[in-house]
């Protein structure tokens, strides 16, 4: 029987920092996903090379993104959840 992970913290999007909760919906290639958001847009998601090794993106992944300023269907990966932590946000109503 496998261990269950207990979580303890869960890394929320900062309203201050515009972040979004997102889904991801494909792989483009090339550090890039299209990602359904939480406020409706359907965005094209880009991975920073920082985390571009760090964080592997698959689709279905819960990730917070900033959307650009300048352009607001773009968007760059900041966080991906694990399992546990999904599970945490659905239970706190954070995802619908």
């Amino acid at each position: 029987m496998p261990a269950t992970q207990e979580v303890t913290r869960v890394r929320t999007p900062r309203r201050e920092n515009h972040e979004v909760l997102a889904t991801v919906s494909s792989l483009l290639g090339s550090k890039r996903v299209t990602l359904q958001c939480m406020d409706g847009v359907v965005r094209m998601g880009r991975i920073p090379g920082s985390k571009n090794k760090k964080m592997w993106i698959h689709e279905g992944d819960v990730v917070i993104v900033a959307p650009w300023d300048i352009q607001d269907s773009k968007a760059d990966v900041i966080w991906k959840y694990t399992r546990p932590q999904v599970e945490w946000l659905e239970r706190k109503g954070y995802l619908k």
